[in-house]
């Protein structure tokens, strides 16, 4: 009795103004002063207080991008489109017939190398390994099924607007099929490897290779099975049809050797023909630009009376074993991912990018200018052309050339 009086005395109360803050968007208060021997509260909402605070619209953090990786996707887009196009006009930033690379020929590991790299910053932190496998699987799946349906013959545009594709001469494998491999590969090596993370590097210049060993050992286990199927794996003869106005011709093309890097009897072809199956590859590859084909030569244009057959053979410039070469381009390209990850100074990102580079640069121009005589200390029976350095194959110094 005596505390409801004093509370009905205005007792109980104190005499200064409180102000509470609330969690939320705005600062919920309460102000409570003294009137007369009582209290009164302004600005108290009907609502209960927490329904309030659910109610509260919640700002969405914005994501943090990298400003430098953006742009460079976009001049890589650019650069796409400027060859795609004007590319018929200028053969010397067309693709390249075979050997060598030209302008266009580095849009796709410059491709490559983007997903490298957003791949370490995307998965930067993963808190559950089964959802980001499962993510990869997904994204995975969903490059491979718009790659065979922009590119395996079902869209005719932008020459025809119809739409349908033979089974029979469907084109499995293609530039989305590629970076979704790479992608696959690179992504789930470093899904896997993420207890072995660290979260500070050793000192040292070459701790964040061994900090990242899993990731190397990946890209050089495709190195190794690109270069001894390349080089070991034994060629036969092999026969095409090439399906005219008039009736179907057959070609037979004469090999008969292992380790040659022409466009008639390398491995990387021979693979692509015994998994997919001659029909189901390009049918118009560059190769029939070149001067042993064409008397238009860099261009395009009629074929040589004296032409070789495998001129009008088709070859899949995006085929399985250059595509497993070009893992290691995503490999280089998490490489520098890690780097932007683990160095915030300037100046220790461009120590680590710049030397990683030239040596990459080093190592292409050394087996490039000395027509691989040392890698010919390995196996005197390889025939190797004048030129190491090709896109078309997707080889070795091609990832080497592109990532410096």
């Amino acid at each position: 009795m005596d505390e409801a009086k004093r509370v009905e005395e205005g007792l109980a109360g104190d005499t200064q103004t409180q102000l509470i803050k609330e969690h939320g968007e705005g600062d919920l208060c309460k102000k409570i002063d003294r009137n007369d021997g009582g209290h009164r509260i302004d600005d108290v909402p009907d609502q209960p207080l927490a329904k309030q605070v659910e109610e509260q619209p919640q700002v969405k953090q914005k994501s943090k991008r990298v400003a430098t990786l953006d742009a460079f996707r976009g001049l890589t887009i650019v650069l796409m489109i400027l060859v795609d196009d004007a590319g018929g006009a200028y053969a010397r930033i067309d693709h390249s017939p075979w050997n060598g690379c030209t302008l266009a020929d580095f849009v796709m590991p410059f491709f490559l190398f983007i997903v490298g790299v957003a791949i370490a910053l995307a998965l930067k932190k993963i808190p559950r390994i089964k959802d980001a496998i499962k993510k990869i699987v997904i994204r995975t799946l969903k490059l491979l099924f718009w790659g065979i349906l922009l590119q395996g013959g079902y869209s005719h545009a932008p020459d025809d607007l119809s739409y349908g594709v033979d089974m029979k001469h469907i084109r499995w494998f293609g530039i989305l099929q590629r970076i979704a491999l790479v992608y696959f590969i690179v992504a789930l090596i470093e899904t896997l490897t993420t207890k072995h993370r660290p979260a500070v590097l050793e000192p040292g210049h070459l701790s964040i290779f061994t900090a990242y060993r899993w990731q190397w050992i990946g890209g050089f286990v495709a190195f190794v099975i690109y270069m001894v199927t390349t080089y070991a794996l034994y060629v036969p003869d092999w026969s095409f049809v090439v399906h005219g106005q008039d009736e179907p011709e057959r070609y037979t093309v004469k090999c008969g050797m292992r380790g040659h890097l022409g466009p008639a009897c390398n491995a990387v072809g021979y693979v692509d023909r015994q998994v997919w199956g001659i029909n189901h590859l390009y049918t118009q590859p560059v190769w029939q630009r070149l001067k042993a084909c064409t008397l238009s030569s860099p261009s395009s244009g009629p074929f040589r009376d004296d032409a070789p057959t495998w001129c009008r053979a088709p070859f899949e410039p995006e085929g399985l074993l250059s595509t497993i070469s070009a893992i290691l381009s995503g490999t280089i390209g998490i490489h520098y991912g890690h780097v932007l990850i683990h160095f915030k100074g300037h100046s220790e990102r461009l120590k680590q990018w710049v030397s990683m580079g030239l040596c990459l640069l080093i190592v292409a121009i050394i087996l490039h200018f000395t027509d691989g005589d040392l890698l010919r200390l390995f196996n005197a029976a390889i025939d190797y052309n004048s030129h190491i350095i090709d896109r078309r194959i997707y080889n070795i110094f091609c990832d080497f050339s592109s990532g410096g």
